[in-house]
């Protein structure tokens, strides 16, 4: 079966649209990415820039403006709406697995 087109985000797509929640060009997405996980998520910039096109195409960000060559984008109301159904479903998972480790815990 198919995987309906952006149904689930991975762990760098979240963590791109997380920092476009605020208008940003490329280096500092990936620096804010960085500060915000510890080092823990790093994204080289092939990666981000294709990430950025393919947002852009789905309406999940916009272009805002365009400084001494550095591309701006922020988050659009399709985008928040794709991070925030990420986010609950991360949720799902980690409540699923507290679950699970408390049933265990009562064996």
């Amino acid at each position: 079966m198919a995987r309906k087109k952006l149904e689930t985000l991975t762990e760098q797509m979240f963590y791109v649209l997380l920092a476009l929640r605020r208008e940003r060009h490329g280096y500092g997405i990936m620096q804010a990415i960085t500060a915000l996980t510890e080092g823990r998520v790093n994204i080289g910039a092939g990666t981000l820039y294709a990430l950025l096109e393919r947002f852009e195409g789905e309406g999940f960000i916009t272009l805002t403006r365009i400084e001494d060559k550095r591309k701006y984008y922020k988050l659009t109301p399709e985008g928040d709406k794709a991070l925030r159904e990420e986010y609950r479903r991360i949720r799902r998972q980690a409540a699923d697995m507290e679950t699970v480790l408390r049933e265990e815990e009562g064996q």
